[in-house]
């Protein structure tokens, strides 16, 4: 019987979506046995500075990779909002499983709600996406950087100076604590989620054939093809945690793609914003990529990237 290694980073968060994903495989039946290694990320190791300033997304998945390679590891869970838009050649998403809630959720001192929170009140978000969007929404609002995880961050909200902070809604709901702690959910109108955010990637090498067979069992089609429309105007528009840009689609009907992408300005003075339907995924994701360039995002980009560089 084949020991499948599933490796995970060692945050709450990704452990118990790394033993989700493991108790969906047991369901299946089939005869594998299933261990955990946890592996420690550089993203988890740098808690002190912004992750746009120290190489975004890949933070959180090279040592992963690199156990995936050496066969330490069989398969990895990740956040999908975490996974960089291209994978290196070995590996492949073997799943993309059903999506959870995507939105963004506040959470705020007193359950005030975002239209409510006085001038001036202190948000903690360590996203360009959301800060960008909320100083859009209400420029009367101070943004903070904070870093952490889900633990570290409810907890800063109640021992330091932040009035509200924002988190991913399937974090909190997989943690099982939407209920307790979220103050609303924030709309897409107002604030569009990051690729990806609310599904799961599920990752393997690309020549284990076996580990694949296994993985697809777990896949949502839907999600799968929303997903790949959402990282293929990422991949196209070159964007990770440096840069304000968030895409979200949904399947229609009448089984078409309808994704909605976005890039503004790190102070929100500048939303870019567009929404297209369409059948292929990555077709769609690399036209509305180029609809928004040509709409004067490549500008934004370059001088967000100029600031990266000081």
């Amino acid at each position: 019987m084949r020991k499948i290694i599933v490796g995970s980073r060692q945050s709450k968060l990704a452990l118990t979506q790394t033993n989700w994903v493991i108790e969906q495989l047991k369901k299946l039946d089939l005869p594998y046995e299933y261990e955990v290694k946890k592996i420690v990320t550089k993203g988890d190791q740098i808690l002190d500075v912004m992750l746009s300033k120290v190489g975004g997304k890949g933070l959180f998945v090279k040592e992963i990779q690199q156990a995936m390679l050496n066969k330490e590891i069989d398969v990895a869970v990740h956040s999908m909002k975490d996974v960089p838009s291209q994978l290196p050649e070995p590996f492949t998403l073997g799943a993309v499983p059903k999506r959870v809630d995507a939105r963004d959720a506040l959470i705020t001192n007193g359950h005030v709600k975002l239209a409510d929170l006085p001038k001036g009140a202190i948000v903690g978000t360590s996203s360009l996406r959301r800060s960008s969007q909320i100083l859009a929404h209400r420029p009367d609002l101070s943004i903070q950087w904070i870093r952490g995880n889900i633990d570290t961050r409810l907890r800063k909200l109640e021992e330091e100076s932040f009035d509200a902070i924002i988190l991913a809604a399937a974090g909190l709901e997989r943690m099982g604590w939407s209920k307790d702690v979220v103050t609303e959910y924030i709309d897409e109108e107002i604030c569009l989620p990051a690729v990806g955010q609310g599904a799961l990637g599920i990752e393997c090498r690309a020549d284990d054939e076996e580990v694949i067979t296994l993985l697809r069992h777990l896949n949502d089609e839907a999600t799968e093809r929303a997903v790949a429309a959402e990282r293929a105007f990422l991949h196209r528009i070159e964007g990770g945690c440096q840069i304000p840009i968030g895409a979200y689609a949904t399947i229609t009907a009448s089984g078409d793609i309808e994704l909605t992408a976005l890039v503004g300005s790190p102070n929100g003075e500048t939303i870019l914003k567009e929404k297209l339907t369409g059948a292929d995924p990555i077709e769609l994701g690399v036209t509305i990529a180029e609809k928004l360039l040509d709409a004067g995002a490549e500008k934004i980009l370059a001088e967000v990237k100029k600031g990266l560089d000081k």
